[in-house]
């Protein structure tokens, strides 16, 4: 009987958790007792004001002109990767061939679209000012409204353009989250107080954008209590592994750290900005230079962008037994017009597009990437015991204690503990916290990397201009962790997200891996996991989240809202299951 009670009392508190997942395309938002969340596109159209100013996000991230040297660069590196797969082997060991693109531009020019429907449908019409979700693609670009995605390359879209503020973001973000909860949840806003927010967050994280984001969901939305998670740490919890080097690649970003017993070491985080949405620009300008029969499309337009994005999820693989050219064919729905068929012949340009996370040069097509790491906190002035004042205290506590105790006793209570750091030290904010900032921050790296410079007492900061593959940025981040968890790493390599969900691109990422682990631990056995527990790779943060928390430990991290007027930042730093 006493089991019976537990669990169902376990099963209620998951219904009143509300588990937010937001991303650059995409919001995944559900009850922590749910299999999947719903999933709906992140954005609102806001009507303008008359004579307002106009603003467009895009879908997908937008083109950008393009030199005479970054078209050569696309170029060389498509050849470059045109030329490793004719060196591939197809399973029954013939070798690979390749079909130049001027044979099947010589179809694709003969093709004519074929007319199957007198029109694809209508405009949606505009009931109030404000729309939201997936009803932001079918508005009339004649309408008046200005359309924005508040996140963008996996973090809060902040620009110089209408909408563009901080405040506005904010509200495009409440707007969202608060019409999800109302509409697809059917939580009225009034009720809230009786439910909790867990808040899936970036790994690479803005500490002002967090507590921002905690008092929308406390004070602004309502709710009765909160918490936030990195995504990383959430989608171990999700895969059901104790540590793993996670890949995270997402419509606009991805994403690398080692994570640990729910830790994420702050010193193996990088982000690059590429993702899903480059490599479906990158897919059109393969398309373009095989004569695509579809000449209208226009990746700005938002219905075209959506086309763009399925031929890339129906028609891209990294299966090298399908070789040759294939004809395939597709549909053309825009409202008001006639619905058109296409039919057109591809071949390893469906490969080479979701290779180009191998060979970002390809992205050239949207612009310049950067690459980034968590920033060192530069104070708080709501928070006197912020990270700089633990640094400060750390380094005295270690110098009083090497006087005292001797150089190796104190070289051991200065530099132990950053890798094993438990939920418990980072909640109970005491103990040996000061130290593990110090240690964190920079001590436990275990090497230099691609490019970059490290300041004496942080981690190593990357040159922004260099421009990582995802094989690269994996070593990168592995070599930047201590040398005991190296070997865990290497063996353990979790892909999550929506970014990479293509046919064979697992077993690309082991073989590419493989030849580049530092000869130590190629011992150890490769594993790469892309489906987790059979589960779509999507979810597996959010799924993690949700499993989070229903846990015991969780009944620490909540925040309500009567403690955070009261205390504010100082509540992050302490109870947030990572170091703040």
């Amino acid at each position: 009987m006493p089991n019976f009670t537990e669990n169902f009392a376990e099963q209620i508190h998951a219904q009143t958790v509300i588990v937010i997942h937001p991303g650059s395309r995409n919001l995944r938002i559900g009850r922590a007792s749910d299999l999947n969340p719903h999933t709906m596109l992140h954005a609102v159209a806001r009507r303008r004001l008359p004579a307002g100013p106009m603003h467009q996000d895009h879908l997908l991230p937008p083109e950008v002109p393009r030199t005479k040297e970054a078209a050569q660069e696309m170029e060389e590196a498509r050849l470059q990767v045109s030329h490793t797969l004719q060196s591939c082997l197809q399973s029954d060991g013939s070798r690979r061939y390749a079909t130049p693109p001027q044979q099947i531009a010589a179809f694709n020019r003969r093709s004519q679209p074929e007319t199957v429907a007198n029109s694809g449908g209508e405009f949606i019409k505009a009931e109030g000012d404000v729309v939201v979700g997936d009803e932001c693609l079918y508005l009339n670009p004649a309408e008046d409204f200005n359309i924005h995605f508040p996140m963008q390359r996996g973090d809060l879209n902040i620009h110089s353009g209408p909408g563009g503020s901080l405040t506005a973001v904010l509200a495009n973000l409440e707007t969202i989250w608060s019409w999800a909860i109302q509409y697809r949840l059917e939580v009225p806003i009034k009720d809230l107080k009786h439910y909790r927010a867990v808040l899936v967050i970036p790994d690479i994280y803005n500490r002002q954008y967090l507590k921002e984001l905690t008092n929308m969901l406390l004070t602004k939305i309502g709710f009765g209590a909160c918490f936030l998670v990195q995504d990383h740490v959430a989608a171990t919890f999700g895969a059901g592994l104790g540590y793993a080097c996670v890949v995270d690649v997402g419509d606009q970003k991805t994403s690398v750290s080692c994570v640990e017993d729910g830790i994420s070491h702050r010193t193996t985080r990088l982000r690059m900005d590429y993702g899903g949405g480059d490599i479906t620009q990158t897919f059109h300008w393969l398309l373009q230079k095989c004569a695509f029969p579809y000449r209208q499309c226009n990746p700005s337009n938002r219905l075209d962008g959506w086309l763009l994005h399925q031929l890339k999820e129906n028609f891209c693989h990294v299966d090298l037994d399908n070789c040759g050219p294939q004809e395939k064919s597709f549909f053309v729905r825009q409202p008001s017009v006639p619905v058109e068929k296409f039919t057109l012949q591809v071949a390893d340009e469906c490969i080479i597009a979701p290779l180009s996370l191998f060979q970002p040069e390809l992205f050239g097509v949207t612009g310049h990437k950067r690459m980034h790491v968590q920033k060192r906190s530069t104070g708080d002035p709501e928070d006197p015991h912020d990270e700089s004042y633990l640094r400060e205290t750390s380094r005295r506590g270690a110098k009083e204690t090497l006087e005292t105790s001797g150089s190796g006793a104190g070289g051991e209570a200065a530099g132990g503990g950053g890798d094993g750091i438990q939920n418990s030290s980072v909640m109970d904010g005491g103990g040996d916290e000061d130290i593990v900032v110090d240690n964190m921050e920079g001590g436990g790296s275990g090497g230099g990397g691609v490019g970059g410079s490290r300041d004496a007492e942080g981690p190593l900061e990357p040159d922004p201009g260099t421009l990582l593959g995802l094989d690269q940025a994996i070593i990168q981040s592995i070599d930047r962790s201590s040398d005991d968890l190296k070997r865990k790493m290497y063996s353990c390599i979790l892909v999550v997200g929506g970014g990479m969900k293509f046919k064979g691109i697992g077993m690309w990422l082991k073989s590419r891996l493989s030849l580049q682990i530092p000869y130590v631990y190629r011992g150890e056995q490769l594993d790469v996991i892309t489906q987790p527990k059979d589960m779509d790779q999507q979810i597996t943060a959010w799924k993690g989240a949700a499993i989070m928390s229903c846990l015991e430990p969780a009944h620490e991290l909540w925040i309500r809202p009567a403690e955070w007027v009261r205390f504010g930042v100082k509540l992050l730093r302490e109870r947030a299951p990572f170091m703040w």
